[in-house]
């Protein structure tokens, strides 16, 4: 309807602009004929001249309109207007609806902008770590998850990502394999595993791959800790409950065998000395499987955050007073010396006094003077990092694994306990740990709350 309306206010205009133009040049070229009519012919030639201006300026209007309009498009310039009048003859309609027009791109680029900017928000703030890289191996970290999880390289090459392990860097260099795969991955200086998933994305006019990376290793240890716990408690519930009348009938059949023994006959000697021996095997068995229900309960957690120096100072003093720190050369060392981290106290030092007391087993019994270290500092990421080597050793590469395994034990008079017990007051405060060789040449258990 406004279309209709234009073309037929257009033409009316047109016509009589057009009519006005002939009109006035058929008085003009008519005054030239006539002597005299000098001012006449003037005010003809002025008119005439007007009523042209008026005609072309007629026709030019909507072609100046809609080419600022183009303009305003090309360059991204919505903030033109077009709902001034237009005096008549149509062109309000034009201008309203170059306005109409206008205000809709204006609306719809306000869409965008917001839509951008939400999607935005939701990728930067995305729990999962989320990298791009580009065709000339250019890796961008593209949310907080990342930036916060790779803080340990200095460049945007693929082989810069070398600190995060080999296994990672072939992940990304692979760009021709897409979906989820499990990758080993480096993080806090800690051996991890990971959820990899690799995507091909089309951009401006070329292809990204998309990849996101998920640690699961603090999940895969809750679950093989669980397992492990559920699979102690009903050994444990079935060894006790089967060894319960063996303990308590040895012990009866101990007492009954005392008082026959009276009248020194050797067989009755002999039974009394192998039902002894039974009873006592049989309260060792016991005690042996009650010392291992600790470990299928889960440890309770009472988290605060308090300063690291004092705390680590008593910890030395504890340690030292102890039958294990003989002949031991303790080290501290809390860098930087105002640093806090947020635990337990009490299931800490517990832990920590476990590794202290392994660390100097092993380095007395191997090194001619034997050294321990504590070290406290900080990650790139803000976590704590806690460190315990000695000059013992080591631990093969082939049991780093295994000694954290409840049960599993290299000493002679171990239960087996121990390791299991301080991984799980680790993994109970949503830590890692993990051992390797120390610079000494002994093993370095590395811990990360």
């Amino acid at each position: 309807m406004a279309l209709r309306s234009f073309r037929r206010r257009f033409a009316t205009g047109l016509v009589w602009r057009l009519a006005l133009v002939l009109v006035t040049a058929f008085a003009f070229v008519a005054s030239l004929q006539i002597e005299g009519l000098v001012a006449a012919r003037l005010l003809s030639a002025l008119v005439c001249l007007a009523a042209i201006l008026a005609l072309w300026r007629h026709i030019q209007r909507t072609n100046v309109e809609l080419a600022r309009f183009i303009e305003a498009i090309r360059f991204g310039d919505f903030s033109q207007s077009f709902g001034h009048e237009f005096a008549g003859s149509g062109f309000d309609e034009v201008g309203a609806a170059l306005e109409e027009g206008m205000s809709r791109l204006r609306d719809e680029r306000h869409r965008l902008i917001d839509t951008n900017r939400f999607y935005e928000a939701v990728l930067d703030d995305a729990p999962v770590a989320l990298l791009t890289v580009d065709s000339d191996g250019r890796v961008e970290l593209a949310n907080k998850a990342a930036r916060r999880l790779f803080t340990r390289h200095g460049g945007v090459q693929i082989e810069d990502f070398a600190h995060y392990g080999p296994g990672f860097v072939q992940t990304l260099a692979d760009g021709t394999r897409t979906g989820p795969r499990l990758v080993p991955i480096i993080i806090d200086s800690a051996p991890q595993a990971a959820i990899v998933s690799t995507a091909t994305v089309h951009r401006l006019g070329g292809t990204v791959q998309a990849v996101a990376v998920q640690p699961i290793q603090q999940e895969l240890n809750a679950v093989e800790v669980a397992a492990q716990s559920d699979l102690i408690r009903v050994l444990t519930h079935e060894i006790m409950n089967s060894m319960t009348p063996v303990t308590s009938l040895g012990r009866t059949a101990a007492d009954l065998l005392a008082k026959a023994d009276k009248s020194g006959d050797p067989a009755v000697a002999d039974a009394r000395a192998a039902v002894e021996t039974l009873s006592r095997r049989a309260d060792g068995v016991m005690h042996f499987v009650e010392s291992y229900r600790q470990i299928s309960r889960r440890p309770q957690v009472r988290r605060r955050s308090f300063a690291v120096r004092p705390w680590a100072e008593e910890l030395e003093s504890l340690f030292r007073a102890s039958e294990a720190a003989a002949g031991i050369d303790l080290t501290l060392a809390v860098d930087p010396a105002e640093l806090a981290i947020d635990a337990d106290p009490d299931l800490l030092h517990q832990l920590l006094l476990n590794l202290l007391r392994n660390a100097a087993e092993a380095a007395a019994g191997h090194a001619a003077a034997p050294a321990v270290t504590l070290a406290f500092g900080s990650t790139r990421g803000g976590r704590t990092q806690i460190e315990v080597t000695d000059n013992g050793p080591g631990v093969p590469p082939s049991l780093a694994q295994d000694v954290f395994l409840p049960f599993f034990t290299t000493k002679p008079k171990g239960t087996g306990v121990g390791l299991s017990l301080t991984r799980q007051l680790v993994l109970a405060h949503g830590g890692s740990i993990s051992v390797d060789d120390a610079p000494s040449g002994g093993a370095s258990f590395r811990i990360v709350i």
